[in-house]
């Protein structure tokens, strides 16, 4: 069991799952979002995990930014209820889900996308980088390069969908899209500045830093 700040207000259950289909996550997510707007007591939720390889459209997402024929595509595509544009997860990228009852801590999107950068841009100090925001931009960037994509949805205040931090994947299923509808921004992982770092090891720094970031005790949890 981890025991995180102890003197935290909240309880968030930590699932660390291996590698899911995106499809299976998403019933997982709107299935806990569901029960949490039924019962806004239950506990906040953080789930950690990989994807195969996949590209998802958030809502509003223009095809312009896709570089293949989405109707006849050979990959696998979801157009999802998160805002942003296309982006793509994969093996390698660890990818997390809060779901989260905002009322517990601050009824403010702008305020949860800011949080969500702080612990990524914490996780990073832990490995020595300096991770930097961009004015008008959500994610976080490591010398020009995007290195985590964030994207939301908010229901009764409510989160689901989340990061996907670029921990070692292969970066080339992003040359088939324009990254978040970033033309200008390359996409970049940890492993170019840490040769050999894994998503294993890095979801320890990843829990300890969200909790740092929102203040909540986290409990180990297991998929049934």
């Amino acid at each position: 069991m981890i025991r995180s700040n102890p003197q935290a207000y909240n309880r968030c259950l930590v699932y660390n799952q291996a590698l899911m289909p995106y499809s299976d996550a998403l019933m997982w997510q709107r299935s806990l979002l569901n029960e949490r707007t039924s019962n806004p007591n239950l506990d906040d939720v953080l789930i950690l995990l990989e994807h195969p390889p996949v590209y998802t459209l958030g809502q509003g997402a223009t095809t312009e930014f896709i570089k293949f024929n989405i109707d006849k595509s050979p990959y696998d595509v979801h157009r999802i209820e998160r805002g942003g544009e296309v982006t793509y997860h994969c093996p390698g990228q660890l990818v997390g889900y809060p779901i989260l009852n905002l009322q517990r801590y601050c009824k403010d999107l702008h305020w949860y996308l800011r949080q969500l950068e702080s612990v990524l841009i914490r996780v990073l100090a832990i490995y020595g980088l300096q991770g930097d925001r961009v004015p008008g931009f959500t994610g976080v960037w490591l010398e020009g390069r995007k290195v985590a994509a964030i994207g939301i949805k908010v229901s009764r205040w409510i989160t689901m969908h989340g990061f996907a931090l670029n921990v070692c994947p292969d970066l080339t299923g992003f040359e088939r899209i324009v990254p978040c509808g970033i033309a200008d921004k390359p996409v970049g992982s940890l492993a170019q500045y840490i040769p050999g770092i894994t998503c294993q090891e890095i979801r320890s720094c990843v829990a300890k830093c969200f909790a740092e970031v929102f203040n909540v005790e986290l409990i180990e949890a297991e998929h049934p």
